[in-house]
């Protein structure tokens, strides 16, 4: 795509930059509009909404990625037969690139709305099309020039937090270091920034932004737009994890008119996993992030909205049409016929004093490159003792120096077979059974040495650490329904089925039209496979529960 691309995107050019045949053309005529533009036209602009996927009739397009604080970096020309976009158009959010004309062009122009259509209607050709989308995606990914510029010094708690949240949301990104990196020092300077008031972003809109919050960036970046609250849909999900994206699949792909709603980032708990070997069809395995952007692109051609990140607070009775009212962010709420709780769980967080001080910096919940990149050849520590405590330590293990893993009991009480033995292949990662940790030191938000305890001998350990990762289980993300009449166990888990009424059916919450699934719903399986599966059964109850209170919001509006 780019010099910058790596061999693997190189070697599948043919599959991100397919030239169509006259046959392809004419299939793909009835899903949109001819458009003419001249020479030096500004067809497609960075950070600006573009027209849709634009099909190449004649003439020739540049390809450029948004420069930022440099001169623009050439892709690809565009001729006859090729067609312009990547993901963004399958959203109807900001490009990530430029398009300008050559020479005078002849195309078609085909909707956001109207590509869905086609992905669906032209399975074959929409296939291949919805490949290149991905792969441009990826090719964007790896080249790290287009997207959000994000300027701090290496290793603070806001750049670190920013560029999770960017990554999470598979948005391509940028990070300068504010000390070493001309460009960003004359941005600083331009701008008379105070190096107090870092982390800055420039967006590919030209807007700059001091420190700002993951739905303050979101909105800059077009990745959270405003909710049309005169729309009624027929179910709205909460939460965007496995079980949140594989109900949203089915219930959208069936013709129920569908939003998801995410106070983070989609893929939940399981897009930290660094490597999931046990989901079945992926015998090589997969990243759990990869994993969970295939289903959330796959959401969002069956046409989902996504409303990522905001955050449900309330559920109450709704009006005109709507069973219920979801109160959201801004004041903002979201009116739909049922709700699916998919809302999963929180990480759980140690007992010790002074963790918050290093949370953002040292402290970890997740093990990503971001992540791996910080501890690159030092000793780290990781407590838990679950698979994903094991996923974790083994990717880290290619990365650092040494990996130390404090668990309350045995590894083969809590963890698959398959990573215990993997973890004991792994020269430098050393187990520490029956041991918890007793103190964290450090100063600045940087820690410095952990301190732990065998509960057995009493004997403490202090060793000079300076990150620390934590995977020790999550409680219920059910907060937010304190007030909202969902009946819960004790521990904070939603009842549903018989446990709650008898003839309940197994995800049937307290309230008629309101169901849960995945990791918040009492008695579920926690592992992925499960929250997939229970989010595919789901749409049968809601199909089931729509169709005996009168019929789909879709069919009424």
């Amino acid at each position: 795509m780019a010099p910058a691309v790596s061999p693997t995107i190189a070697a599948r050019r043919d599959q991100m930059f397919p030239i169509l045949t006259d046959a392809d053309i004419e299939r793909m005529r009835r899903f949109g509009e001819a458009r003419a533009y001249g020479a030096g036209d500004h067809i497609v602009t960075a950070g600006t909404v573009s027209p849709g996927l634009i099909l190449i009739l004649s003439g020739k397009v540049d390809i450029t990625q948004a420069g930022g604080l440099g001169p623009r970096q050439a892709i690809i020309t565009y001729g006859a037969g090729n067609f312009i976009g990547e993901l963004a158009q399958l959203s109807n959010r900001p490009s990530l690139v430029n398009a300008e004309a050559v020479e005078p062009v002849e195309a078609i122009v085909i909707p956001s709305q109207r590509l869905r259509d086609l992905m669906v209607q032209e399975a074959n050709l929409g296939e291949r099309v919805m490949r290149a989308l991905i792969l441009r995606r990826v090719g964007l990914l790896e080249s790290g020039m287009s997207g959000p510029i994000v300027i701090g010094p290496p290793g603070n708690g806001d750049v670190l937090r920013l560029q999770g949240f960017l990554r999470r949301s598979g948005l391509p990104h940028r990070a300068l270091d504010s000390d070493t990196d001309p460009c960003a020092q004359t941005l600083i300077e331009r701008f008379h920034v105070d190096p107090h008031h870092l982390p800055i972003v420039l967006c590919p809109n030209g807007k700059l932004m001091h420190n700002p919050g993951e739905n303050e960036l979101a909105r800059c970046v077009g990745l959270l737009r405003p909710v049309d609250a005169g729309k009624v849909y027929d179910v709205a999900i909460v939460g965007a994890g496995p079980a949140g994206l594989a109900a949203a699949v089915y219930a959208a792909s069936e013709g129920l008119s569908t939003i998801v709603l995410d106070c983070r980032a989609f893929g939940g708990q399981a897009g930290a996993s660094s490597r999931i070997e046990n989901y079945l069809g992926f015998p090589t395995g997969i990243s759990g992030m990869a994993l969970m952007a295939r289903a959330y692109n796959q959401a969002q051609k069956f046409g989902v909205e996504m409303v990522i990140p905001d955050e449900a607070k309330l559920l109450d009775e709704g009006s005109d049409g709507a069973r219920y009212r979801l109160a959201i962010g801004d004041g903002e709420s979201v009116r739909s016929r049922a709700v699916v709780i998919a809302s999963g769980a929180r990480y759980r967080r140690l007992d010790v004093a002074n963790l918050a001080q290093f949370e953002g910096t040292s402290v970890h919940y997740w093990a990503s490159p971001i992540e791996a990149r910080l501890c690159q050849d030092q000793e780290v520590a990781l407590v838990g003792a679950g698979n994903s405590a094991g996923q974790a330590a083994v990717y880290l293990a290619s990365q650092v120096r040494k990996v130390t893993v404090l668990a309350r009991r045995g590894l083969d009480a809590t963890m698959s077979r398959y990573l215990v033995e993997r973890i004991e292949a792994q020269p430098n990662i050393e187990v520490l059974t029956g041991t918890e940790v007793e103190a964290l030191e450090g100063q600045d938000g940087n820690l410095e040495t952990v301190r732990w305890r065998n509960r057995a001998t009493g004997e403490e350990t202090t060793r000079a650490i300076r990150h620390l990762f934590l995977f020790i289980g999550a409680d219920p993300n059910t907060d937010w329904l304190a007030n909202c009449n969902v009946a819960l166990d004790d521990k904070g888990f939603v009842r549903t089925g018989p446990d709650v009424a008898p003839g309940h059916g197994a995800m049937e919450t307290s309230r008629g039209g309101v169901f849960a699934i995945g990791d918040v719903r009492c008695g579920s399986t926690k592992r992925v496979a499960a929250a997939v599966g229970e989010g595919a059964q789901v749409v049968a109850a809601l199909h089931a529960y729509l169709e005996r209170t009168g019929g789909r919001a879709a069919e009424n509006q």
